[in-house]
């Protein structure tokens, strides 16, 4: 990223606290918390306010991963770094997800957070919404994940707004550009003056959040109430803890050894990060992580590949919540799992990781597809953890968000595609970004 000599002379003023999105977006969560907890049934009614937000960014997320991917990729010489790219990013998420998943089954054996409960797995049965997720869990296997990624039609992504569709269209359809040389240049420039437009829909769409995360919020508290979760408290902050221990020592020694601090970076994407809090979906910070890493000094063509590709295969918070979750109703159901069943239990938690990714409710609908094929533990026994798991969800998706976020950097790093000094001057002075 170039530094505009007008803007180092003008730098841009600094804003009121109750100007910046993040803190906008605290008090919405405080305050949907509070009506929530005093006015249930009203709290309850505002679930529209969460679901339009996320809808209204939804709608700009599939042009934003094929503007940013096709005009990246249509910018590089050598086709074969593309590729080079693709590997990397394959090989980082598999190594971290795996780690993931052995940290939640390390972590559950030495807690133990079910033990005691003594449940018989026989009252578990014939709740309907376990059965609907157990249903959904058998539809997305892996053979019909890899084929969904073939879209129907060159459009049709476009339309559905399927993430790994966009992203083999658009890595499709940049490789084209880029082998058609100066003719498809015309077709270059106009992407890449779309893509203005585009981020400054996003950016205008983003002044919304607070509503969102204040509807989304209130409907959570007012519909479970804070007290639903208290007799669960040990499996909540046992995931809670484990996936900070996992950001700050596992990512963080990563981002030390790749020459940045894990904790700049958080400051750096805060904003997003509360938007991911109050809405608990990932997704609604999507676009704007994309174009936050890339003013990072992180090259277009990386940022668009590693991003999108990293919320369907590096979901380091869902991984640990899903062996944690699975011992969990194992050990609530007085089953003990030999080592043997417990490593069966993992690498099948691998695979399912990746065939429900990018399904709505993917982290209950993944463990779901594990327990099926794991028959020591009950499938029933999802309906233990089916009230708290809206008060996982939040941690799961902030878990996945930085981990993409530090993939982001590691990649392009890995593949010489990192602006070293402005990526250390922006860690520095975070303030000094601003989105279009």
């Amino acid at each position: 990223m170039q530094i505009d000599a007008e803007s180092s002379l003008h730098p841009p003023k600094k804003q009121k606290i109750y100007q910046m999105l993040y803190v906008q977006v605290i008090v919405a969560i405080l305050l949907g918390i509070l009506l929530g907890h005093f006015y249930p049934s009203v709290g309850a009614d505002l679930k529209p306010l969460g679901d339009a937000f996320i809808k209204l960014v939804k709608m700009i997320i599939a042009p934003v991963i094929f503007l940013t991917v096709v005009t990246g990729i249509s910018g590089m010489k050598d086709m074969v770094s593309v590729g080079r790219v693709a590997i990397k990013s394959l090989v980082y998420f598999l190594t971290f997800s795996t780690l993931a998943l052995f940290i939640g089954m390390i972590v559950a054996n030495l807690v133990k957070p079910g033990a005691g409960l003594n449940i018989d797995p026989t009252t578990l049965t014939g709740n309907e919404k376990v059965a609907e997720f157990a249903e959904k869990a058998h539809s997305y296997g892996i053979v019909d994940f890899l084929m969904n990624i073939l879209p129907t039609t060159l459009v049709s992504p476009l339309a559905s707004g399927e993430i790994l569709q966009v992203l083999f269209v658009a890595v499709s359809f940049g490789l084209a550009l880029a082998a058609t040389g100066e003719k498809g240049q015309p077709i270059v420039d106009f992407l890449n003056n779309l893509t203005v437009p585009v981020f400054k829909l996003v950016g205008m769409f983003m002044k919304f959040a607070p509503i969102g995360a204040f509807g989304a919020m209130a409907f959570t508290i007012g519909k479970y109430g804070i007290g639903t979760i208290g007799n669960l408290l040990l499996l909540i902050s046992t995931f809670y803890i484990t996936s900070l221990l996992f950001i700050v020592v596992v990512l963080g020694l990563v981002a030390k050894y790749n020459g940045f601090s894990i904790f700049a970076l958080i400051r750096y994407i805060k904003d997003e990060l509360w938007l991911v809090l109050g809405t608990s979906s990932s997704e609604a910070a999507l676009p704007s992580l994309m174009q936050k890493m890339e003013k990072a000094g992180c090259e277009k063509s990386v940022v668009g590949m590693v991003i999108p590709t990293g919320y369907s295969f590096n979901l380091d918070g869902t991984n640990i919540y899903m062996t944690m979750a699975a011992l969990f109703i194992a050990q609530a159901c007085n089953i003990d799992l030999s080592i043997g069943e417990q490593i069966t239990l993992l690498l099948v938690a691998m695979i399912s990781s990746k065939g429900a990714a990018g399904v709505t409710g993917a982290g209950f609908i993944t463990l779901a597809a594990t327990l099926t094929v794991i028959p020591t533990i009950p499938v029933a026994g999802l309906a233990l953890i089916l009230g708290i798991d809206r008060f996982m969800s939040e941690c799961r998706a902030l878990t996945n968000f930085i981990g993409n976020a530090c993939a982001a950097v590691v990649v392009a790093r890995w593949d010489h595609a990192l602006d070293k000094e402005t990526f250390d001057a922006t860690m520095r002075n975070p303030e000094s970004v601003k989105l279009d």
